[in-house]
């Protein structure tokens, strides 16, 4: 199944340090809500069948989102929204918002969490977010962002004690946070395949992988076209043919680092993403990888 995620804008409310927004300057892009229309019903032609809408902050937009969501509905597509949950402030605020997602068929409310966030809105916007998931009936989970750090303790505590669905996800050292002070990931040596779900942004431009945008500026490996020159389905043929997309999918960043030299001990001090970009984003190394597809192809157990 096609997956997709869906840049409706780029405006967001909060100016968090560790987001993979590459720039300091307030980007607000925002996609035309009938053409957003247009390419959604071109989505389900094209096979996809699950769009999540993330970019900036979709709360921003809520009638418009809402909206599409109940077009994906209609369409038999699957739905997820990412947010900050700066909208729920209150319990009845929170409810009424859910209530009405629900209503128009969203399928998942995916609520980020970290130390970074709740500098900017209140922990407890989340745990209102959350359980108004649970009274109303829709599925959520948290995306708690942490770089396993100590201080990171007392946030998954929270989490721990208010008893709510949370998923640690490893900080991405791109975009606002490229100048934190790296940890090491020191994790066991495995394949780290990606599924790579594209993502489209508000101006129509698409890349292979929801991170590709602003993290890939010197080989713009990930990128597949502009939806004003392309369809939909040539843009997912582009990424489906791509060999060494396929390779990142099926044999995993840790096995290509591999193949192309890097020692062991290094690789495991890399996340997936940051080992990703490492590779992929070096044209020296890209041009090699794409000289040696055959025989990386072939480099297996």
């Amino acid at each position: 199944m096609r997956k997709l995620a869906f840049g409706y804008s780029t405006r967001c409310n909060i100016r968090c340090e560790h987001c993979v927004a590459a720039g300091d300057i307030p980007d607000s892009r925002k996609m035309d809500h009938n053409k957003a229309k247009e390419l959604i019903a071109e989505m389900a032609q094209a096979g996809v069948g699950g769009i999540s809408f993330s970019a900036g902050e979709p709360f921003l937009y809520f009638n418009e989102i809402a909206e599409l969501v109940k077009l994906c509905r209609q369409l038999g597509i699957y739905t997820r929204i990412v947010t900050n949950c700066f909208w729920a402030k209150t319990v009845a605020a929170s409810d009424s918002l859910v209530s009405e997602l629900k209503e128009n068929g969203l399928c998942q409310l995916r609520l980020s969490f970290s130390r970074w966030h709740q500098k900017n809105v209140n922990r407890n916007n989340v745990l209102n977010a959350a359980r108004s998931c649970r009274k109303i009936g829709l599925d959520y989970f948290i995306s708690f962002v942490t770089d396993f750090s100590i201080e990171d303790d007392l946030y998954e505590q929270f989490l721990r004690d208010h008893d709510l669905i949370f998923f640690p996800e490893p900080l991405i050292y791109a975009g606002r946070a490229a100048s934190f002070k790296r940890r090491n990931i020191l994790t066991d040596y495995q394949a780290n395949c990606c599924d790579m779900n594209p993502y489209l942004t508000p101006d129509l431009d698409m890349y292979a992988c929801c991170d590709a945008g602003s993290n890939f500026s010197e080989t713009n490996f990930f990128y597949l076209g502009n939806l004003n020159e392309n369809t939909m389905e040539q843009l997912f043929t582009e990424t489906e043919t791509d060999r060494l997309h396929n390779l990142v999918r099926t044999m995993g960043i840790t096995n290509i680092a591999s193949f192309i030299g890097m020692k062991a001990r290094e690789i495991i001090t890399y996340s997936k993403c940051e080992l990703c970009r490492k590779l992929f984003n070096s044209a020296e190394t890209l041009t090699r990888l794409r000289a040696e597809v055959s025989q990386l192809e072939a480099w297996n157990r």
